[in-house]
């Protein structure tokens, strides 16, 4: 009896005696070693343990104490409320909002305030109030971001007038871009639900040395959700369910965490599904019928109608509704003190897509296609991840990631007046591995470099049902006929390798060096079999290129309160299999091989300014670009074998291809502030202007959107959080348009002179337009929180530059988080 007594009084007086705390990061839940422990006079210190563990007995109850670690925000609290807290101290890694750390630019953690490149971040936290109904959605509000849609189920966010393959897609730290990405808008952005991210980074400009190709425009990384150990075993599950009434879109998000101290778990699934789009009814810009739809295509869904069928709501844009439903699931294994183990697997698919901008296609006056939709886009994403901390003098830290991704995509295509349908069929297989690795060499010095290997496999099948239609219905088919492939129907292949090396100095206290080179190797194979509709020069073909890359940034303070940011960076884009490869029509104009095709470069100069107000609570910034392309592809007129018309899908159209040229400007500002105005008050807003051109041809360079900017004004005070948006853009002059490319799409412009022979003469341009967009957000119990949105609240009709579909209309959303 005397031995228990004794035990329960050792176990009663220890921790009164010792008094130990453990010190865990907050992301992860791991413990953090080397964290200094001081009061504020710092006559009473400490530092932890490897096991994060630190003694502070020697401080008094009502002391403030202080935790510092050159990676984490810095974290104060009296003695007394880290006994209440259980003595245990969670620290994060993302400090001050205008001092945040930044994860993209050199691949690992890195403070703002030494990083010369134009960023933006998006938290969870932002995402929650923006609640964007895609991933585009979410980039569009990103300041220097306009987004692209030629449906709704898509988004081609333009960076600095770049768009498609010139910027680079990152989830989790694996490259999204493909060797099929192409040249023009692309929808993949949308394939990671925005409510299973955590933060995403946005890098602007040239950033091919630590990413490699298509890096020329900028970077977007998106880091998904990711679990975190515990001391005790728990079990956190989360609900979020919106409903929208500009397309009774309704989204549900389910989640469960799985928190031990040796491995955890998350695993979520999100579901959304978008009806028929409202667009905005008041017109302010002048155009009545502008992107009205009088008549739409009744044949989507395995249903038939010979001919359109007319619109009773010509505001209603029919043939714009899809579903689609993600899967993460992530394991979190530390298999030692130094070494921690991610499993990352994703998967994103959707119903059929329908291609909107096409389905409204006219031809004599009527609808072209009575089918034109997207089948099932398809994303498969399995990576395991290494997190290593040797400390040793060569290697510090770093990660390894293998991934395999599975794409699959297809397009399906019948026009009025005939039975006949054609599939077109890709899938792409990806290998990747890279390691990236970093070391300290001296105290604010460090050096990175890493290595990245990717390999493409694309197999491109195509073919052609003819429908039987018995009483009206869809009864199967009644033959086969041949149809072109998209891509080489004898398979292609995209290898990529490189590696890199990059070193950060702080000169002084007042100035950080930037510098860092890659050098990349891309081979590309191709194989056409079929030479049916085509004859190629060589049908067996097999693209070498390599490319050195560099970039010099510095940053200086002269005091707390200025930053001076200078950047020159150089980038490439090898071309891809889309570039040399691709056979498509659009507008009677059919895109062609080219087998010759060269790669294309960036040359990038630019200078920021920072100022920061209020003890750095608010921040004035702008940043000034020039980029220069040498060898820029671009699409023009071709000749194939002497022609220059080709037969594609039964009708006679113009031969075109992507040819390199000479030398291309684009540069523009942005300008941007963010902050506090008053302890319950922030606000935040930028304006950008691009512009660019063609040095030879003297045309303006496809992609270049107008005038742009927002502001915002939130509120906040304790359970309930408003706030009101103005987003604008200035018009484009249709003699500011790329005509020849086409991918500016001005034919969905307003018509204002429908008999002109020319079409710089024959269309408006992209009208001004603007809207105001109001939001809020109660909290009933920690658990549980409502929010409303309200967008575009007068209604306006627009659409977004290059755009094949008008914008929503007066929306109102109502959503519904809940975390147990």
């Amino acid at each position: 009896m005397k031995q228990v007594l004794f035990t329960l009084f050792l176990i009663a007086v220890l921790p009164v005696f010792a008094q130990k705390i453990t010190i865990f990061d907050a992301e992860t839940g791991k413990p953090i070693e080397a964290v200094a422990v001081f009061n504020k006079e710092k006559s009473k210190s400490s530092i932890s343990s490897e096991s994060g563990i630190v003694d502070i007995s020697q401080f008094t109850n009502d002391e403030i104490i202080i935790f510092s670690h050159v990676g984490y925000a810095e974290y104060q609290a009296k003695k007394k409320t880290l006994q209440l807290n259980g003595y245990h101290v969670y620290l994060s890694k993302q400090s001050e909002q205008l001092d945040e750390v930044v994860l993209s630019v050199f691949k690992n953690q890195e403070k703002r305030n030494r990083i010369a490149e134009q960023i933006a971040v998006i938290t969870e936290k932002d995402i929650e109030k923006i609640s964007p109904q895609t991933s585009a959605d979410l980039l569009a509000n990103v300041p220097g971001i306009r987004v692209q849609k030629s449906q709704f189920g898509g988004g081609s966010p333009v960076l600095r007038g770049m768009e498609s393959n010139r910027v680079l897609l990152v989830v989790d730290g694996v490259r999204m871009n493909n060797a099929i990405y192409r040249k023009g808008h692309l929808q993949n952005s949308i394939t990671v639900a925005p409510n299973l991210l955590d933060r995403t980074e946005i890098v602007f400009g040239p950033s091919s040395v630590i990413y490699g190709s298509d890096a020329l425009g900028g970077v977007i990384h998106y880091y998904t959700k990711t679990p975190k150990l515990s001391d005790h075993n728990e079990v956190k599950s989360s609900l979020f369910s919106r409903y929208s009434t500009v397309n009774n879109e309704t989204t549900n998000m389910v989640s469960a965490e799985l928190r031990f101290k040796k491995w955890a778990s998350f695993t979520s699934v999100a579901h959304s599904n978008f009806e028929d789009l409202t667009m905005g009814k008041n017109r302010s810009h002048g155009f009545d019928d502008w992107g009205k739809v009088p008549f739409y295509s009744d044949n989507l869904n395995g249903h038939y109608s010979e001919n359109p069928t007319a619109n009773p709501n010509p505001n209603l844009q029919r043939n714009t509704g899809y579903n689609q439903t993600d899967i993460l699931q992530k394991f979190y294994v530390p298999l030692s003190k130094r070494t921690d183990l991610k499993i990352n697997l994703q998967y994103s698919t959707s119903s059929d897509i329908p291609r909107f901008d096409r389905l409204t296609e006219l031809k004599k006056g009527s609808l072209k296609f009575a089918e034109w939709y997207y089948g099932p886009q398809n994303r498969l994403l399995i990576s395991p991840q290494l997190e290593i901390n040797p400390k040793k003098k060569w290697l510090d830290k770093g990660t390894i990631t293998l991934a395999y991704q599975n794409i699959e995509e297809s397009r399906i295509q019948r026009k009025f007046g005939s039975l006949d349908r054609s599939y077109r069929e890709e899938n792409v297989n990806i290998f990747s591995v890279n390691g990236d690795f970093t070391v300290p060499i001296a105290e604010k010095r460090d050096l990175g470099y890493g290595f990245e290997v990717a390999y493409n496999n694309v197999n491109s099948n195509s073919y052609g049902k003819t429908l039987n239609i018995v009483n009206g219905e869809i009864a199967g088919f009644n033959g086969d006929f041949a149809v072109q492939s998209r891509f080489a129907d004898g398979g292609s292949t995209y290898l990529s390798s490189a590696l890199y090396i990059d070193y950060r100095q702080d000169i002084n206290s007042k100035s950080t060096l930037n510098t860092g080179v890659r050098l990349t190797n891309t081979n590309l194979t191709a194989k056409w079999i079929d030479e049916q509709f085509f004859k190629l020069p060589n049908n067996d073909i097999s693209l070498n290129n390599t490319a050195l890359t560099a970039t010099v940034g510095y940053v200086y303070k002269p005091t707390k309160t200025w930053q001076l940011n200078a950047v020159l960076s150089s980038g490439f884009r090898s071309p891809n299999i889309d570039d040399v490869g691709k056979v498509r029509e659009k507008n009677g104009q059919v895109t062609v091989p080219n087998i010759d095709l060269k790669p294309e470069h960036a040359y990038n100069a630019e200078i920021g300014l920072q100022k920061y107000f209020n003890n750095r609570k608010f921040r004035l910034g702008a940043n000034v670009y020039y980029t220069l392309l040498n060898n820029y592809i671009y699409r023009e007129a071709f000749l194939l074998n002497g022609n220059s018309k080709i037969m594609y899908d039964g009708e006679e159209g113009d031969i075109v291809a992507n040819v390199n040229k000479g030398k291309a400007y684009i540069t523009g500002v942005t300008v941007n502030y963010q902050g506090k105005l008053h302890r319950n008050w922030k606000t935040s807003g930028s304006v950008t202007y691009t512009k660019g051109e063609s040095y030879d041809v003297k045309e303006p360079m496809s992609s270049i959107p107008p005038l742009f900017g927002n502001f915002e004004l939130n509120y906040t005070n304790h359970k309930f959080e408003g706030g009101a948006n103005l987003v604008f853009n200035a018009k484009k002059d249709i003699k500011n348009y790329n005509i020849s490319e086409g991918i500016d799409n001005h034919v969905q412009t307003p018509i204002v002179n429908p008999n002109a022979q020319e079409d710089i003469d024959k269309y408006y341009g992209t009208p001004a337009w603007m809207t105001v967009g109001l939001y809020s957000r109660y909290t009933i119990t920690p658990a549980i929180r409502i929010q409303g949105n309200i967008t575009n609240l007068f209604d306006e009709h627009y659409k977004e530059f290059a755009s094949g579909i008008s914008a929503p209309g007066r929306n109102f959303s109502i959503a519904l988080h809940v975390n147990l």
